[in-house]
């Protein structure tokens, strides 16, 4: 089906000045909506429809197209890539081809050669062909191709290509695949990507808004994988020629003008080594408590926190629940000239103007504990420490709070009143925790419902759990929205993820409680009824804002749930 069919639009043809104009933008990659705007049409869509009318060719829609995978091996990896095409279906008279730009006549030409038939060229939305063209490609298959043409030999096994890894690692075509890779996880906005050895081949994984994700890759890459963790070694300043023991290190790249850091782990695996990066992009970084989506009296008490004299403020959750990122931005917040901040750190993820941050060194005796007793001589108003790990560093964190200092640090618990206890558990003295402890955030990250393809459905009392807000779904409309998926969130149907926060303050009741060693449930009861708004009340709220779906709550919340039941 065409576009213009799918609207039900009569297309209008462009003057010989309005061709030229679509000709430039097209050869030159251009702004395409920007181009219809100009052009007096209303968007990309319509300049598509125009250009195909004066040039009698079909606009066709290929986000639901079936692909026929036989028909790529009719045209090479690399034209594909190059020439920003794709064969898209087989016709008695001809391959059907859909292209990006339908003036570019050359292109016609070679794919007529290289198919050995006539080429029936349709018109596509260019970002649908780039889709198609990853999803059934994969990343660096172009480059994977050219490698193999180059080397003239497309049986050679993996074992041939180890051989001479540490040389391939140097040759343009393995640091363009590299490149390729790397890029390709920073514009999908991946967090982890994960090279994987098994024994049919390499995968490659991208960790997308907290979820991994398989890449497809071309199955040929497999033969270069020694070239490519080479690579990967050299630019993180790792040796080479280690291969049994783990080894981690760092990468500075520049993506779009943008500085991109990304840490890279390497260990030994059993069909070879395994190498997870994480992708530390400060520019997707809102560092701001307002950028955090935290319900209005939330952020307000928060805020109110965060400027206290001295006391100690926790942040809870479990790992990758954006603990680091609410602590610097609390600290963004709070920072000024009149303010010293210093922080200790494993490891520093992101630099901070205006905060002085230590990277701690467990092997030469630099931990969170020694680097705190060192912070507190330089004269700081507001100290972080990245994790209370043990006895020695609560301590220090505690006596910090005492002398008049104010304490960030995270815990691993799984709510916000399970804090006390676990401070207690360490051997903290009851009195003194509850003493310091001035607030305790928990919190939990959901993906974000993709704007472009929610769908609203109007659910049973039946499909939603017991402690669901009915009622107030009722008064709402009784409508709520489900994931679908579509390009622009590579068919996931969430894109980006927000946060679910518990944030406890400590009042009376729960002071006198945690300092007579009371248990996490009935902490947990006090602070509900001073007002505590729970990880699941939260969750429940943003899905009734059309923020995120029910399943994502219950994926996030459901050992808490579980934990309440049991007690």
């Amino acid at each position: 089906m065409s576009i213009a069919q799918s609207r039900r639009l009569q297309p209008r043809r462009l003057d010989r000045e309005q061709l030229r104009i679509a000709r430039t933008a097209f050869r030159e990659g251009g702004d395409l909506h920007h181009v219809a705007i100009v052009l007096g049409l209303s968007g990309e869509d319509d300049l598509l429809e125009a250009v195909g009318a004066t040039l009698k060719m079909e606009v066709v829609e290929l986000r639901d197209a079936t692909v026929d995978e036989a028909l790529l091996e009719s045209i090479p990896a690399r034209v594909i890539h190059r020439r920003h095409v794709f064969p898209i279906a087989q016709r008695r008279d001809g391959l059907q081809v859909a292209l990006a730009n339908p003036f570019d006549l050359e292109s016609l030409d070679a794919l007529a050669g290289l198919a050995g038939q006539r080429i029936l060229p349709v018109l596509a939305r260019p970002r649908d062909i780039a889709v198609l063209i990853k999803k059934h490609l994969g990343v660096g298959a172009e480059t994977v191709d050219g490698m193999l043409a180059m080397r003239g030999d497309q049986s050679a096994d993996a074992e041939a290509a180890d051989g001479d890894a540490e040389d391939l690692a140097q040759q343009a075509s393995v640091v363009r695949l590299v490149n390729e890779i790397l890029t390709e996880a920073i514009e999908s906005r991946a967090s982890d990507v994960h090279l994987e050895a098994s024994a049919e081949g390499m995968q490659i994984r991208y960790r997308i808004d907290g979820v991994l994700q398989r890449q497809p890759v071309p199955p040929e890459i497999s033969q270069f994988r020694s070239a490519i963790i080479s690579r990967l070694k050299i630019m993180s300043q790792l040796n080479i020629a280690e291969r049994r023991v783990p080894q981690d290190g760092r990468i500075k790249l520049n993506v779009s003008g943008r500085d991109v850091d990304v840490r890279v782990s390497i260990i030994p695996m059993l069909h070879g080594e395994g190498i997870v990066m994480r992708v530390l992009d400060k520019n997707r970084m809102d560092f701001t408590l307002k950028g955090l989506g935290m319900d209005p009296r939330t952020h307000e008490q928060l805020g109110k926190l965060i400027k206290l004299p001295h006391g100690i403020i926790l942040v809870t959750g479990p790992t990758g629940s954006g603990k680091t990122t609410t602590l610097y931005s609390a600290l963004n917040d709070i920072k000024s000239d009149e303010t010293k901040i210093v922080t200790t750190e494993d490891p520093v993820e992101y630099q901070l103007d205006g905060i002085q941050q230590i990277q701690v060194h467990p092997k030469v005796g630099l931990t969170f504990a020694t680097s705190l007793r060192s912070i507190l001589r330089h004269d700081p108003d507001v100290v972080l420490v990245g994790e209370i790990r043990d006895l020695e560093t609560a301590e220090n964190a505690i006596q910090a709070s005492l002398t008049g200092h104010l304490v960030f640090s995270t815990l691993h618990t799984n709510d916000s009143a399970g804090a006390f206890m676990r401070l207690i558990d360490m051997g903290v003295e009851p009195f003194l925790v509850s003493s310091t402890v001035e607030g305790v955030m928990a919190q939990r990250l959901v993906r974000k419902l993709c704007r472009e393809c929610r769908a609203a459905y109007r659910p049973e009392l039946d499909d939603l759990p017991e402690d669901f807000p009915w009622e107030e779904l009722r008064r709402r409309g009784g409508s709520l929205y489900r994931a679908v998926g579509c390009p622009a969130c590579r068919g996931a149907g969430y894109r980006g993820r927000g946060g679910l926060y518990e944030l406890l303050v400590v009042n009376d009741e729960i002071r006198t409680l945690a300092g007579h060693r009371a248990s996490s449930v009935e902490l947990r009861k006090a602070a509900i009824r001073g007002g505590l708004r729970t990880l699941r009340d939260d969750g429940w709220q943003q899905v009734l804002d059309g923020k995120t779906t029910v399943e994502e709550v219950l994926r996030v919340t459901r050992a808490e749930i579980c934990e309440s039941t049991h007690d």
